[in-house]
């Protein structure tokens, strides 16, 4: 049993599955189209996706090391309070909760109703009562309260029900978390294999343009947001480290593995789209999974893709529910003014409260829309934190060189050295981005320096929460 009192209840299926399940979701049938445009080039896009691939893979070895010697509940929360101390960890943890797990569970969410929606067409409110109902926030932007309302409706219900499902039982999570990351594997691999037997594309889409010709790293660099918005999640095993059995072979074991999977996966859908599509399609398909799979099974495709894209977002939401809530359950244990988010169910022992503070945020997000303007503020402060982790792995290996390491990164400091300076020049490059179009008219506000005031605010939160006085 875990510092928390969590029980540890999850084995190398179920964790490989919580890998899988929290990558693949509908980044890789969203993002291809436009990183497509973006380069136009077959085989750039395709070298976007493994140089993704590899770079996430060097984040995952340096955070197992981290979450083998602390396999606790809360993950990057716990790691960061061994490497930085409490306030650096009490930021991170607000961080996560204002924005990066709420948000991001809001917003997947909401994808998977639009899909739904696709299938179910929900209706619309009168156009005058949705324009009465937008508030400006000044150096923010618009919030429109009833834009879309039925549907942001359905994203609540969606989270509503997983996250009762996991207030019941982990077990069942899991167990239902382990069939929809299976399918999801096997539906993708599905097209992979429908585009080639069926013989409806063409092999001179991968001779449709020159990587010397089309190369920039601008545009490349670009291209690389998007894929790593795909492999995003990545880190969410750790959060569960408290319920995983033999953790120290297990998570380093689940989290290459998973990302391996992951990464040859994503390889071989953009190898399917180029294939049935071509590069210059792809860059003007508004729904490419939907286009290539009308490529392969008729008419049929819309519906047979759009039923994959509903599960595999299903799955996102369960896995990421489930592995974000015990960061808000850190976060209740070390800090008052969230101490009612630590309490864990005394029938069914899940971190019930901590489901319920994240869902509760989550609805709130949804119903004003701000949950998609929010998670592109605190990209900037996503990979920072990203950046920060992978530094602290060697700043234990300095301080504390005597602790036992039941795994070490391979090949170290080779890994971490080449995912510090990529999130720290992707800091760089996206500071200097978000800059230029606020001096150029182009954004309301620096999105990255807003993001940071946001975190920023943990400060005196967790001075205050500290405080006797609280």
């Amino acid at each position: 049993m875990s510092s928390t009192g969590l029980q540890r209840i999850l084995g190398f299926k179920e964790t490989l599955a919580l890998v899988i399940g929290s990558v693949i979701g509908s980044g890789i049938f969203m993002k291809p189209s436009t990183m497509a445009a973006q380069l136009q080039s077959p085989w750039i896009l395709i070298s976007v996706w493994l140089v993704a691939g590899i770079i996430t893979m060097c984040g995952a070895l340096s955070n197992a090391e981290a979450a083998c010697m602390y396999p606790e509940t809360g993950g990057q929360y716990v790691f960061f309070e061994k490497m930085y101390g409490r306030a650096f960890s009490f930021i991170y943890g607000w961080a996560s909760f204002s924005v990066f797990n709420t948000a991001g569970n809001a917003s997947i969410a909401y994808v998977c109703s639009q899909y739904l929606n696709f299938l179910f067409k929900l209706p619309e409110l009168d156009h005058i009562l949705i324009q009465q109902s937008k508030i400006h926030i000044p150096a923010i932007g618009n919030i429109v309260l009833l834009e879309h309302f039925y549907l942001k409706l359905l994203t609540i219900l969606v989270l509503i029900i997983i996250s009762w499902l996991n207030i019941r039982s982990t077990k069942e999570s899991v167990r239902i978390q382990n069939i929809l990351s299976a399918f999801k594997i096997i539906a993708i691999l599905i097209i992979v294999l429908g585009s080639f037997v069926s013989r409806s594309g063409e092999l001179s889409h991968f001779s449709e343009s020159s990587i010397l010709s089309k190369f920039h790293l601008t545009t490349f660099m670009m291209a690389l947001t998007g894929a790593f918005w795909a492999f995003d999640g990545w880190n969410n095993l750790s959060f569960v480290g408290g319920e995983i059995k033999d953790p120290q072979k297990n998570i380093p074991r689940s989290l290459i593995l998973g990302i391996a999977i992951c990464m040859i996966t994503y390889i071989l859908v953009n190898v399917a789209f180029i294939y049935l599509l071509g590069i210059k399609d792809m860059s003007s398909s508004e729904f490419i999974a939907t286009d290539a799979s009308i490529k392969i099974f008729g008419g049929a495709g819309a519906i047979i893709i759009t039923l994959i894209i509903v599960l595999s977002t299903l799955g996102t939401v369960n896995s990421n529910v489930l592995s974000t809530a015990r960061v808000t359950l850190a976060l209740g244990t070390n800090n008052r003014i969230f101490s009612g988010a630590n309490k864990i169910h005394p029938r069914f022992n899940t971190p019930y409260t901590a489901l319920i503070y994240n869902l509760i945020w989550s609805i709130l997000l949804i119903l004003s829309g701000s949950f998609d303007m929010l998670t592109d503020m605190l990209i900037f402060v996503t990979w920072f934190f990203y950046g920060m982790s992978a530094l602290g792995v060697i700043l234990l290996r300095i301080h504390l060189p005597d602790v036992r390491r039941t795994y070490r990164v391979w090949l170290y400091p080779l890994p971490n050295v080449i995912f510090i300076i990529f999130s720290f020049s992707y800091l760089v490059i996206t500071l200097y981005n978000d800059i230029t179009n606020y001096l150029n008219g182009q954004s309301d506000i620096i999105q990255s320096v807003f993001g940071l005031c946001i975190c920023l605010v943990g400060l005196p939160l967790y001075y205050i929460g500290r405080s006797n006085r609280f």
